[in-house]
């Protein structure tokens, strides 16, 4: 073997030393990144907060001790009664199976819970606290560790998981769509620790109120009996909430009791709530026999709808003896947006001219007058009631949403006031809008024949149906109808039975029907079971099968809107859109509560905006209710 010399060996020293060097610099910036890598992790910013609000505003701070509309010392005890009109089939709330019984969802709770004085804001119900980070890509809720069902067992990571997952393989479809686009997976961390991981593509607004407000029921429960969530069955799942079904005879009554062990009781979110020991719904064919059942005594508390009955119905003993209670009480909350809608999936109502054609034969103002003893005022706005409904002509921001989107709009969109319901005269058949109709009419091709009723070219006859329930719109619907046959369309009034009204409805088997469209002040993916295309033919709430591009495009914008002012602008052009396909004939609103009640039952001085809290937070005066039965008026 040849010898190095010295110089060569100290190259090679050197060269080793040098590797040495390399193999160690690189050990440490490897170190160095896996170090920084988790400070980069640790120092993330992770919110741990006892409630959500997207835009920041929680009202109520961690320490609070109970909510402000409240009777925090409320008493506990007493019944209260209420109606339902109908007949019920099932106990589960959650299938489209049968028509379920009232309140069927009461014993059911969620992990986050809204409250009737603020918008937007959830408190921490099942959950104690949730942690997300800022980019809210996953949400973790600590669920309380005393939270238990009603039948002692504790709420569980997995009692939530499994109930998720009955929610996304058993649901509804079209909240089964929303929540698959939402939740990109689940994972339980602990017996009392789970985690949702979001899509990307999913609202931040929405992921985290959609999770927290899922119903959690017993995994134990659905295991051991075999039932489904989608089936229509009398037996009702175990959950946590205050109430528990305790009898009901099939399309007689319902009784829910309050669970005396009810492990929430204390919490700060349910001081002075669910204060009576029963809640009792009464069934009845119509409104008409459930008002005669309220004067004998048969219930106990009763919202009135009808404005004849509230004007003219209650001169009885009982309420001029001062043992029924009538009153109003203040509602701040949006209109329910009522209306006659037209079935879109017919080719019929294919035609923006005869939709509005429909719409100008509606007479609200003979209505107001005639009928309704001028307690409403006129829905023009799927937000009435709210600074989110649209106004006038398109305001910079929405038209910058809306020009994109134009020609999937009606004409006019960009430039004309936004569209309203017409007004007519107090005549039952206003003429000027009759001869309007008529020329829309004949325009969209139907023309009128030698017997006076309207045809198209291919010498179809336009009929039109109208299907209710309640006896109580018979004086609405048949003024309507016979001005719709005064325009040459062959209409006609069908009054069914509640079990027929819910399926038809469900089965979109109808050209129009009554319909409400409740909207939030907050509004996010729910827009997409009202209005969506993706759900039109499935959602149970997309009565209208309201199909439209330019409408989806809306939707994401309210959905994705990062603030208050964006929300509001997004939400006021989607108002103006929807009311320019005129796929319904608005009807009407009150802002006000008409509530009747026998006297002995209390309620705060205040009530709040957004509820009246008759089964929630008002309460029973014991004496008041024993002097009620002393004198015979109640049993």
């Amino acid at each position: 073997m040849k010898k190095r010399s010295g110089k060569e060996n100290v190259r090679a020293k050197i060269g080793r030393n040098l590797f040495s060097l390399f193999i160690l610099n690189s050990l440490v910036t490897l170190y160095l990144v896996f170090l920084l890598g988790g400070v980069v992790w640790a120092s993330e910013k992770i919110t741990k907060s006892h409630g959500f609000n997207f835009f920041g505003e929680l009202t109520y701070p961690e320490d609070f001790s109970h909510l402000k509309y409240v009777n925090k010392d409320a008493p506990k005890g007493g019944d209260i009664s209420i109606w339902s009109m109908g007949t019920f089939d099932s106990m589960n709330p959650y299938t489209r199976k049968g028509r379920a019984g009232a309140l069927a969802s009461a014993p059911f709770e969620s992990l986050l819970d809204g409250t009737a004085d603020e918008v937007g804001s959830l408190y921490g119900l099942l959950a104690e606290s949730i942690e997300y980070p800022e980019d809210q890509s996953w949400v973790i809720f600590n669920i309380r560790e005393d939270a238990r069902f009603s039948d002692g067992t504790s709420v569980s990571a997995d009692d939530v998981k499994y109930t998720f997952q009955l929610f996304l393989d058993q649901g509804l479809a079209s909240y089964k769509a929303i929540l698959d686009q939402v939740v990109k997976d689940t994972e339980v961390l602990g017996p009392k620790k789970i985690k949702y991981f979001f899509n990307p593509e999913a609202s931040k607004r929405d992921a985290i109120p959609i999770v927290g407000g899922l119903p959690v029921m017993s995994k134990a429960w659905f295991e051991q009996t075999g039932a489904r969530l989608d089936e229509s069955r009398m037996e009702i799942a175990i959950g946590s909430g205050p109430y528990v079904m305790e009898e009901f005879e099939v399309n007689k009554r319902i009784t829910y009791k309050r669970n005396k062990d009810y492990w929430g009781i204390d919490l700060p979110l349910m001081k002075g709530r669910s204060n009576f020991d029963t809640i009792e719904v009464e069934y009845f064919a119509d409104s008409s026999a459930a008002l005669e059942g309220f004067k004998s005594g048969e219930y106990t508390m009763r919202i009135e709808n009808v404005s004849k009955n509230w004007a003219t119905a209650y001169e009885f003993p009982a309420l001029n003896e001062g043992k029924v209670i009538k009153k109003t009480l203040p509602d701040g909350g949006i209109a329910t947006g009522q209306a006659f809608v037209m079935n879109l999936r017919k080719s019929k109502f294919s035609d923006p001219k005869v939709r509005e054609a429909i719409g100008l034969l509606y007479n609200f103002e003979w209505s107001n007058e005639s009928l309704f003893y001028g307690q409403y005022a006129r829905v023009n706005s799927f937000w009435e009631n709210s600074d989110l409904a649209a106004e006038g002509t398109p305001s910079k921001g929405e038209l910058a949403l809306l020009k994109p989107l134009a020609d999937d709009l009606p004409l006019g969109i960009l430039d004309d006031a936004v569209v309203t319901a017409s007004v007519s005269g107090l005549r039952a058949l206003d003429r000027k809008n009759l001869r309007a109709a008529s020329k829309l009419l004949d325009a969209a091709g139907w023309v009128v024949g030698d017997d006076g009723l309207r045809r198209n070219s291919n010498g179809e006859l336009f009929s039109l149906e109208i299907i209710e329930r309640s006896p109580a719109f018979d004086r609405v619907i048949l003024p309507y109808v016979d001005n719709l046959r005064a325009a040459g369309i062959d209409a006609k009034y069908e009054r069914i039975d509640s079990a027929q009204f819910t399926d038809r409805k469900r089965n979109y088997n109808f050209d129009m029907l009554t319909t409400q469209h409740p909207m939030s002040l907050e509004p996010s993916s729910n827009l997409k079971q009202y209005f969506g295309s993706e759900n039109s033919d499935v959602s149970i709430f997309n009565s209208a099968g309201v199909s439209n591009p330019a409408i989806d495009a809306l939707i994401e914008y309210v959905i994705n809107a990062e603030n208050k002012a964006e929300l509001k602008t997004s939400v006021k052009a989607l108002d103006r859109a929807l009311r320019a396909l005129r796929f319904w004939v608005p009807q009407w609103y009150n802002n006000t509560y008409r509530v009747a009640y026998w006297d002995m039952y209390e309620h705060p001085d205040e009530i709040p905006p957004f509820d009246l809290g008759y089964l929630d937070f008002w309460w029973f005066n014991t004496t008041k209710a024993e002097a009620l039965r002393s004198s015979g008026a109640l049993r």
